[in-house]
């Protein structure tokens, strides 16, 4: 998959010291060998850069895997999701996931506890810094050192997927406080003890048509509200961190090592002729943070649930139905090997897909424009899961663009979810002095004896109505909705594809993206309905990841 340089040669570095012989099965249950090749492979790492052997040190040498918690309750996985999902609500928790109980090495906790100097150096907040401080052990061994000199280093620039939203104030992007505030929310015990002092940049040294050139490619710096940072009981230093040749010669702002080094030494020298090596007393505010607490139902790691993708993917059968021979013909050769590429690809792309959603699909059929009989009354959506072969059916079209191809396949493969949940599904017409002015959809749900679903019937029964399904007075497992005049309707199985597609990625489905934009909105007393709307899609999300993606938040 795409990664820099810097994590290859890591990879290399300490795969370098581990035995060829050995499987994913037998490294995953030896935490012992990969943590050795680990700590050898960075010593020699550092040493052919020519630095000491414990110059760069692993927080931890567990297998993990980052999460992130969206103001608005979805909840992804991996890295490459906070910064290409896009999800337009600020990030308002993020959880390390570990494969097993963390391991932290000793020499790292006691080289914290006997530092001079401790640097929250700039990075990404919420998937470099914060899951760090996550690490059990590291967080108490900085507060246990209470003579070093402590200094968070504030970023320069907005990031986007992370500090582009402030949580408390979502419409605009961050400022210094506020990456203060995300420190509290997601670090046992806040900010107390971690850092005295946060060294940020002073924008009166830039140019405002440097700035102003850099709004045009809409990147924004993180501005220093001196007070409310100083309200947290910590101490503000404004100093020019950044490379001032590139300034000159290309109008170009970004951190300079030497600045930002010049800047740690003079600091730590007047505070040693200040305090003499005392620590320096600050009033912090009382911390409230109640962090969440993240328990996962299915704990395989990613070689695992890789290799198990590819075994699924050669398990299920290929085909394709066109006009000319008008049954299903199996796809052999390269167009198998092209579709299964395809869909492995997709799976692996998002990892909160769980290795359980991929039970009742059978396999995968194109099925070219001419042949498609499904009725597309209310939807344009070219995909389906039937219950009957227990395959995702795709228009054929849909394939010719990555893009499509993906959303089409995600909607199929939410939909298999609900397995052959429903015995019958009918439309009948409403009259009034003889005129029809809308119809009932009534929904027969099965019972729980013929059921092949990947849910309970009432966890069925609650999605149904979340769905705006309603219960039939007196006749179980019958749902019936009303449907007004001409509007649109967009069945339950349908609707249930459309937001597993979402959750996963919102770019995939615009109305639905359409649908919960009303949650961004201010509600108000004056409109009741809005408030029961924005709750009622609040709940259609919580179900979403406590019960397909089977992720339970709480507090700790």
């Amino acid at each position: 998959r795409p990664q820099c340089l810097g994590n290859l040669l890591l990879a290399s570095a300490i795969y370098k010291h581990l035995s060829p012989d050995l499987n994913a099965t037998v490294l995953t249950a030896s935490h012992q060998i990969v943590r050795t090749a680990t700590i050898r492979g960075l010593s020699e790492f550092c040493r052919v850069l020519g630095l000491d052997f414990h110059a760069v040190l692993p927080c931890v040498t567990t297998n993990a895997r980052l999460k992130v918690l969206y103001s608005n309750g979805v909840l992804v996985s991996g890295e490459n999701k906070s910064s290409q999902g896009r999800r337009g609500y600020p990030v308002d928790r993020v959880f390390v996931e570990f494969s097993h109980e963390p391991f932290v090495q000793p020499e790292l906790i006691s080289l914290i506890k006997e530092a001079d100097i401790l640097i929250f150096a700039p990075g990404s907040l919420y998937t470099s810094i914060i899951p760090i401080m996550q690490v059990p052990g590291i967080a108490g061994a900085i507060r246990s050192n209470n003579r070093a000199m402590k200094l968070l280093v504030a970023n320069i620039w907005v990031q986007k997927g992370e500090t582009d939203a402030a949580r408390d104030n979502p419409e605009r992007k961050f400022h210094v406080s506020d990456l203060i505030n995300a420190y509290k929310r997601n670090i046992p015990g806040g900010v107390k003890g971690l850092f005295s002092h946060v060294l940020a940049m002073d924008l009166t040294d830039i140019p405002g048509s440097v700035l102003q050139r850099y709004g045009l490619e809409d990147k924004e710096p993180i501005y220093l509200d001196r007070k409310k940072v100083n309200n947290h009981g910590l101490r503000v230093i404004a100093a020019p961190v950044f490379s001032r040749p590139l300034l000159k010669n290309r109008l170009v702002i970004q951190h300079d090592p030497h600045a930002l080094a010049m800047a740690v030494q003079a600091l730590y020298g007047l505070r040693q002729a200040e305090s003499a090596g005392e620590e320096i007393e600050t009033a912090f505010d009382k911390d409230d943070s109640n962090l969440l607490l993240l328990i996962e139902k299915e704990n395989s790691l990613p070689c695992q649930k890789y290799e198990f993708i590819g075994n699924w993917c050669k398990s299920i059968t290929t085909e394709k139905l066109s006009l000319t021979s008008g049954f299903d013909e199996k796809l052999t050769g390269s167009e198998r090997k092209w579709l299964l590429d395809r869909v492995e690809e997709i799976i692996w792309h998002h990892p909160d897909i769980l290795i359980d959603h991929l039970r009742l699909i059978k396999g995968i059929t194109l099925v070219e424009p001419s042949c498609w009989k499904r009725c597309q009354q209310w939807d344009n959506v070219f995909s389906f899961y039937d219950p009957l072969d227990q395959r995702i059916k795709i228009r054929q079209d849909m394939a010719e663009e990555l893009n499509r191809f993906e959303m089409a396949f995600l909607v199929g493969l939410g939909q298999s979810l609900l397995g052959n949940y429903a015995m019958g599904k009918d439309m009948e017409k409403i009259y009034l002095h003889g005129k029809i002015i809308g119809q009932a959809y009534i929904l027969t749900v099965r019972d729980q004896a013929e059921l092949q679903s990947f849910f309970s019937l009432p966890e069925l029964y609650d999605y149904l109505k979340l769905a705006r399904m309603h219960p039939f007075p007196d006749q179980e497992r019958v749902f019936t909705r009303l449907v007004n005049g001409g509007e649109g309707f967009t069945p339950p199985g349908l609707f249930f594809g459309l937001f597993y597609a979402w959750y996963l990625d919102n770019r995939f489905a615009a109305n639905i993206e359409y649908k919960m934009s009303i949650m961004k909105k201010e509600t108000s007393d004056l409109v009741s309905e809005q408030i029961s709307i924005v709750h009622r899609r609040g709940r259609l999300i919580d179900f979403f990841r406590d019960c397909v993606f089977r992720h339970e938040v709480g507090i700790r």
